[in-house]
């Protein structure tokens, strides 16, 4: 079968599990031939073989059953970077790296201290310390798979100033102090109708309590002792929740309070400065 027929085909086939089915297509056949875009554009009468077709096929069962492509193949790409994926982390998002294009903005000092919580894959505090080298960036997940990952991302990105450990948000960090505080937590409520959709994520990076806001009130509350005076906390959150999350911002003492809208106009992250 040639390439173009293939990509039709599984295009077609697509369309009951992706928003964006052509393209899932063409990555699927990126991955196998391994080879650029422009490829598949130019060769569209390329022959695939009887290995190709098999592991594309392989490939193309799994995500007609929903398994996402990142854990399909092993890794995704996030600010630039490409991070290994497992199923024991959450899968890197773009809607992420608003929150650190914008801390990338914030007047910090050239070695800054940097607390990243749940950091699962890393994404956050790598995409943070490859703009900023001599940022001093601490990331933190509870899970041990997930803390492994992002060290392994770390080393393979050359990152290694990038301090992995475990601790369930700031219970490992005693009196430890930041200028800046990032975090994307779990913020869906359980009976959320979405979570059907992300079936394969683990649900402890995803479900919070109360509504979805237990742990962003956590984090909230307990950042003032770990923030430097003037530092900054910004979070990620759902697209409703910015306002009660402003004030809880408010309320533990943040000043300079706002939210940002990702790139599809949801308001989607908030934060502060420390008075």
């Amino acid at each position: 079968m040639q390439l173009q027929p293939w990509l039709q085909h599984s295009a077609a086939l697509l369309q009951s599990c992706s928003e964006n089915p052509l393209h899932e297509a063409r990555l699927l056949l990126r991955r196998v031939l391994h080879c650029s875009s422009s490829f598949l554009y130019t060769y569209p009468e390329r022959l695939l073989s009887a290995t190709e077709l098999q592991e594309l096929e392989r490939m193309l069962k799994r995500r007609l059953a929903g398994e996402p492509l990142a854990y399909i193949f092993g890794y995704w790409h996030f600010f630039g970077l490409e991070l290994a994926v497992a199923p024991s982390t959450l899968i890197p998002r773009p809607d992420t790296e608003v929150l650190v294009e914008h801390v990338l903005t914030l007047p910090l000092t050239a070695n800054a201290r940097v607390l990243d919580l749940g950091t699962g894959t890393g994404a956050i505090a790598l995409a943070l310390a490859s703009e900023r080298p001599t940022w001093q960036i601490t990331a933190v997940d509870l899970q041990p798979e997930a803390v492994a990952l992002a060290q392994r991302n770390a080393a393979a990105l050359t990152l290694p100033h990038v301090q992995v450990q475990q601790s369930r948000w700031f219970s490992q960090l005693a009196a430890e102090q930041y200028q800046l505080i990032v975090s994307n937590p779990p913020y869906i409520e359980a009976e959320d109708p979405h979570l059907c959709a992300l079936r394969y994520e683990p649900l402890s990076a995803l479900v919070a309590a109360e509504q979805g806001y237990a742990d962003l009130q956590h984090i909230i509350t307990n950042a003032p002792q770990h923030l430097t005076p003037g530092g900054w906390l910004w979070l990620e959150h759902g697209f409703e929740q910015a306002p009660l999350v402003r004030q809880m911002l408010v309320a533990a003492g943040f000043e300079e309070v706002s939210s940002v809208k990702d790139y599809g106009g949801h308001w989607r992250i908030s934060g502060g400065q420390l008075n």
